[in-house]
């Protein structure tokens, strides 16, 4: 594994805490984002490539969003961790498919965590779920099925739920709760909202406010979602 970031103590606090997990092999350390191209260059002409690159975001020449964009764009790139004291760059993290994004100081069990993630390919692969019953929906006089593969989001309605699909928006007497649990592919956003998390084209963040964009509507976040639907894209497989 590769960590990178200009300030040395931040850096070898890294490097410690990787060193020592034991399913870490071996950890190098890079001072800028040039530096750490020489080192990515290196390690595939030797053909022992990284597994993974921790990103400081906030770096003199080179910064991490830049790094996070050419690492992108190998053959084979490693898996990207971001490491910042700045919550607020987690936009750009999303926009260039991170594994994850961790806030300074690093906390030893939560990068534990994030170790055992990229380090376990099986934990990439999605659980088999048995595939949830449609829902019949009224539609001038015909009954169709919406299967929640076709929803975009959902919006509450009372006792009735709102689905909106790319063939249009359907009204069903069911409540928000009781259709989460009935579809657990769909994400909790809002005590008004559920999303499909594979539409979602966009996660905007402006002064603490958090919204989504899916299927070009605007969406609030609620506080207490945000961290979780954050968390959700950085790990989603990539396209």
């Amino acid at each position: 594994m590769l960590a990178v970031d200009d300030e040395l103590p931040a850096l070898d606090d890294l490097v410690f805490l990787l060193r020592a997990d034991p399913r870490v092999a071996d950890v190098d350390g890079a001072r800028d984002g040039a530096a750490a191209l020489r080192a990515l260059d290196r390690a595939i002409a030797a053909e022992r490539p990284y597994d993974a690159v921790f990103l400081d975001v906030r770096m003199p020449g080179l910064d991490g969003i830049v790094l996070g964009r050419l690492l992108a764009q190998f053959a084979c790139p490693p898996r990207l961790v971001y490491v910042t004291a700045h919550e607020e760059h987690a936009v750009q993290a999303f926009e260039v498919q991170a594994a994850d994004y961790l806030l300074k100081p690093v906390r030893p069990e939560r990068l534990a965590e994030t170790v055992r993630r990229i380090s376990d390919p099986a934990d990439e692969a999605a659980p088999f779920l048995p595939e949830p019953e449609p829902l019949p929906v009224e539609l001038s006089g015909v009954t169709r099925f919406v299967h929640p593969a076709e929803v975009h989001f959902v919006e509450a309605r009372g006792d009735y739920a709102r689905l909106h699909t790319a063939s249009g928006a359907h009204l069903v007497r069911i409540p928000l709760t009781v259709l989460e649990e009935r579809w657990p592919a769909l994400v909790r956003i809002h005590r008004s909202h559920l999303v499909a998390v594979p539409h979602i084209s966009e996660l905007r963040l402006d002064a603490g406010r958090c919204t989504v964009v899916v299927a070009g509507t605007e969406l609030p976040v609620s506080r207490r979602h945000t961290r979780q639907l954050r968390d959700l894209l950085l790990r989603r497989p990539r396209p």
